[in-house]
């Protein structure tokens, strides 16, 4: 079975696209196979490997209304091992078309159960809010990945987070864990981003990954050209910092 992590946060621009990304790729660098959900309606994930979310015949919008089967939404990316399912814009009205839906909250969980292929890793790119989509991916998950901004304010929206995964495992997914904090946009030389750093592994201690992610025009401009920045600037410190929160997460379930 598939580890299956979520990467969410509420607050918009804390890197959670670009980690959904690069830590996929990052992980089929380790010859993991991986499949990428793009569960954001903005579709950044699918942009962010070259995807036009205005020409995705097939998406995960169809996966959930029930129109396609969920293999038949699988693409091939420019990394080796690893697949993506893309969004696409109409995917934000997704609660409106399946609130008739049995158990509407278990349509991510259900159409990931008839994945043919084995793959080692899914990973779900959550929309930058707590909706009827994120609750989906809640569900469907494994684990979740919360990605924390080195800037102020940047627990607030992490309270939120954890205030509703404990719902969640009380009501609907009792086994869903904690994949870690991940340290986003540090830089070292500012004073702020290291006191951050300090307050959120003082609060979270050993759910806070060793590896920060760290500001760096490499990950934008990889964005833009739609490849991973691994492949990229395969060198530069964002690639390097993704290789090492990869290594944590495979580290850590091989320990298990």
């Amino acid at each position: 079975m598939p580890r299956i992590i979520a990467i969410t946060n509420q607050k918009g621009g804390v890197g959670k696209s670009a980690t959904a990304i690069n830590l996929s790729a990052s992980l089929a660098h380790f010859n993991k196979s991986v499949l990428l959900i793009d569960m954001d309606p903005q579709g950044n994930s699918s942009k962010g490997f070259g995807i036009d979310v205005s020409l995705v015949a097939t998406s995960i919008f169809d996966v959930l209304k029930k129109d396609v089967n969920i293999n038949e939404a699988i693409k091939s990316t420019v990394m080796l091992g690893c697949d993506i399912i893309p969004s696409k814009l109409a995917l934000a009205s997704i609660d409106s078309i399946t609130e008739k839906s049995r158990s509407p909250l278990t349509l991510l969980k259900r159409a990931i159960k008839d994945i043919k292929n084995p793959y080692d890793y899914i990973i779900i790119d959550c929309p930058p809010s707590m909706s009827f989509l994120t609750e989906n991916c809640l569900v469907a998950a494994n684990s979740i990945l919360i990605p924390v901004q080195c800037e102020p304010f940047a627990l607030d929206a992490t309270t939120q987070i954890l205030s509703k995964l404990v719902n969640i495992q009380a009501e609907l997914n009792p086994n869903l864990e904690i994949e870690g904090f991940l340290l986003t946009m540090y830089d070292p030389k500012l004073n702020l981003c290291n006191e951050i750093v300090d307050e959120v592994k003082k609060l979270f201690k050993e759910n806070t990954f060793a590896t920060p992610i760290p500001r760096t025009v490499s990950i934008p401009e990889s964005n833009m050209r739609g490849i991973p920045v691994c492949l990229f600037r395969p060198t530069s410190s964002a690639t390097l910092s993704f290789f090492s929160l990869a290594r944590e997460i495979i580290d850590k379930e091989n320990t298990k």
